[in-house]
């Protein structure tokens, strides 16, 4: 460190104050420190927070001698991952200092009272009274004591119009901000969330859980040990929290009058506010002193300095009547009523579009989806959002993808119920549903080249442009929450067309990345919808997808089963394409089943069925399946020439993804023909194809291969590095060493 240690008569303040800026400067944590030291991590931290006194000799000798040059290289150790996913401020916070001490106190807590426990706050209050705002206000002021970094997350417990976030997307969540590797992420939920709480084991993390719904929506994602804190939100007093896990309660009441002038006064000038004082009174109690009513209300007023505090007051009064209840024991008809003033200001554009918003489920959506949901152009759904989020009603939280306050959601899904007639609701949501299911359908094609036949688009939509395969993978990335929820949506309207269709256009993307439990979820749907229907090609493709779901499980009975189904409707059909698919679907499924021959016979079947319909990109896939099916069964010469057929093909067609497994087929016929050094040529170009989709199941098959390549070559440490990293990727998946599931 550049400054020398304070000298020893310089008190215990100075003294912890040099040696936090020294242990940040080299980057270490507590913990770190201590190892460097020889300190204990205790007396770092009483060092640092100036308790225990003035330290011992022992004490400050050890301290200094750790963050002083020496003469001999010292190794800084790297920086570990430090999240800091924390909203931005609230600008201008305002009261809640009896609830900022009591949040305080939590920190000041001896740890040997908790004996070890993570200390939980529980900040609950009635809808708008601010209690996300003073969880990240407070989260702003302590950030410093958590040199491990902050981790925020909307749960969405009372989204109106859309399902609360699972468990297990949050814990992804999470575990992407700590940069857990895809590779690395277990398969099951529970494996999820053990991993999450060994990264934050012995770290000091602040975890803030906004809008919890329930209590097991948040038990799953509270630290496992002490050091960190965590402080969540809520609408209900989450009884199950306070008594399992000693969480502190707090509750948050609507601001005092005192505190409510206050905040208006900051965000309209104290001048204002004195000069109309009883205008003022007025707006306070009419706005339920709820901050967010109030913030609100100062928007207005601020952005029209000319309209006496007065006026507005008058509108507030008015407009009570007029939707019933302005002030009321329900919170969220007083933040209804503001609403509807902020609402009535806006173009007549921009407020169809705010209602028409009401319908969809969120979390976000993009312009060219809101376009098509209002049956506009896209350069006027940017114009009409822009506006909205002028008026603060929604906001740009990316670019171009917008998504707004679960309260307004609710305003606004009112007002379409009311305000906008039957037929024009039903409209905006067929063409919604349409633009999903149009765009993933382009983009599930670009994927995999096989089709089904969808009936046009709604007049007014406007399906968004995929151009290539990393923008349609990049674009389910995106939407693949949102996809859900449309899928959702579409079965609740009972639009069972849009159901199945949008399963499958979802079946290729969910496979590739291994989201086989929504693989399977979604297809469930689509055989319901389906039966529905009682359309035999819907049933036939969702039993197929169903089927694949199931066997990526391995589920092999009930696979089994639904792949039948799916063969006996498509030949019912006379739809030789589907029969192919299934007839595909059943080899791999005997090949898990090691009944290589049984396998080859379905592949032949497969292959005869494409040609006979000219579908030569079935064909050139389905080459490579018949290769290494006879691989399989011990025919590896003549393995490598239908390999060798199918990638003519496949690089004649352009199809990357059928390219790289026949790579690997190619790879294996070589190295059980004794050629190596060609096995892992094949190999290794297999797995950077692989690795460009993002295909984990695939990239851990043919990281066994070529370490079995490697070994067969000599080369016993390659070998093993390949095997390590097949391992790893497969227990991500929830598969043992040799490519059984675990559920």
């Amino acid at each position: 460190m550049a400054d020398s240690a304070p000298e020893v008569g310089a008190g215990v303040t100075a003294f912890g104050a040099w040696v936090r800026a020294g242990r940040l400067e080299l980057g270490w944590t507590q913990e770190e420190f201590a190892d460097q030291s020889g300190l204990s991590v205790r007396t770092v931290r009483n060092l640092e927070a100036g308790r225990g006194g003035t330290p011992r000799p022992d004490t400050r000798r050890l301290a200094i001698a750790a963050l002083s040059p020496t003469d001999h290289d010292r190794t800084t150790p790297v920086p570990p991952v430090r999240p800091a996913q924390l909203p931005a401020d609230i600008p201008g916070f305002t009261g809640r200092a009896e609830q900022l001490r009591r949040l305080d106190a939590l920190l000041d807590a001896d740890p040997a009272d908790s004996a070890g426990a993570v200390p939980i706050s529980l900040i609950t209050g009635t809808a708008g009274v601010g209690k996300s705002a003073l969880a990240v206000h407070w989260a702003h002021r302590v950030a410093d004591r958590f040199p491990d970094g902050q981790l925020y997350v909307n749960l969405r417990g009372y989204n109106p119009s859309g399902p609360a976030l699972r468990f297990d997307e949050a814990v992804r969540a999470f575990l992407d901000a700590l940069e857990v590797p895809p590779e690395r992420l277990p398969h099951s939920v529970d494996a999820q969330a053990g991993l999450y709480r060994s990264l934050l084991a012995g770290k000091r993390v602040l975890v803030v859980l906004d809008n919890a719904r329930d209590p097991e929506q948040v038990r799953g994602l509270l630290p496992g040990t002490a050091g960190c804190l965590v402080v969540i939100t809520s609408r209900d007093q989450l009884t199950g929290l306070v008594v399992s896990e000693a969480a502190v309660p707090l509750r948050l009441d609507q601001l005092t009058e005192g505190e409510a002038r206050s905040l208006l006064a900051h965000r309209l000038s104290r001048s204002r506010v004195a000069a109309e004082s009883a205008a003022v009174d007025l707006i306070v109690a009419l706005s339920a002193r709820l901050p967010l009513a109030l913030a609100i209300v100062a928007g207005r007023a601020a952005t029209a300095a000319e309209l006496p505090l007065a006026t507005l007051a008058d509108e507030m009064r008015q407009s009570r009547g007029r939707l019933d209840a302005f002030v009321s024991e329900d919170p969220s008809t007083d933040v209804r009523a503001v609403f509807s003033w902020s609402y009535h200001r806006l173009s007549q554009g921009a407020a169809r579009l705010f209602r028409l918003l009401g319908l969809h489920p969120g979390p976000h959506i993009c312009v060219p989806a809101a376009a098509s949901l209002a049956g506009v152009t896209v350069p006027e759904a940017r114009r009409l959002l822009t506006e909205l989020t002028c008026r603060h009603l929604f906001t740009e939280h990316s670019p171009g993808r917008y998504t707004t306050h679960e309260l307004l959601q609710a305003y606004a899904a009112e007002l379409v119920r009311n305000d906008e007639p039957d037929g024009d609701r039903d409209e905006a949501v067929q063409r919604m549903l349409d633009h999903y299911l149009h765009t993933a359908h382009r983009a599930a094609t670009l994927l995999f080249p096989e089709t089904i036949k969808l009936a046009g688009p709604q007049q007014g939509v406007v399906p968004e442009e995929i151009v290539d395969d990393r923008a349609a993978l990049d674009w389910f990335a995106t939407e693949h929450h949102v996809l859900l929820a449309i899928v959702d949506r579409a079965e609740t309207v009972g639009s069972d067309t849009h159901v199945w269709q949008l399963a499958w256009s979802l079946e290729t993307y969910f496979d590739f990345r291994g989201y086989w439990h929504d693989l399977a979820a979604t297809q469930e749907q689509a055989v319901a919808a389906a039966s529905r229907l009682a359309d035999p090609t819907a049933q036939a493709h969702a039993y197929r997808g169903l089927g694949g779901a199931h066997l990526r499980m391995g589920r092999y009975d009930t696979a089994d089963r639904h792949h039948r189904s799916a063969l006996d409707l498509f030949t019912g059909l006379a739809d030789r394409s589907g029969q192919a698919r299934s007839h595909r679907g059943l080899a791999w499924l005997c090949s898990q089943r090691d009944r290589h021959a049984e396998a080859l016979e379905h592949n032949w079947q497969a292959l005869s069925c494409y040609e006979e319909v000219d579908n030569r990109a079935g064909q050139a896939s389905t080459l490579n399946s018949v290769g290494y099916s006879l691989a399989l069964t011990g025919d590896h010469r003549q393995a490598v020439g239908y390999c060798r057929r199918a990638l003519a093909m496949l690089r004649e067609i352009g199809d990357q993804h059928s390219e790289a497994a026949t790579w690997d087929s190619l790879g294996y016929a070589y190295h059980h023909l004794g050629e190596n050094a060609k096995a892992i040529e094949c190999y290794r170009r297999a797995l950077d194809l692989h690795r460009m989709f993002g295909e984990r199941y695939f990239e851990a098959i043919v990281l066994t291969h070529l370490g079995e390549a490697y070994d067969g070559s000599g080369q016993p440490e390659a070998a093993g590095q390949a095997l390590r990293q097949a391992q790893e990727i497969l227990a991500g998946l929830g598969r043992t060493a040799d490519g059984e599931f675990r559920d």
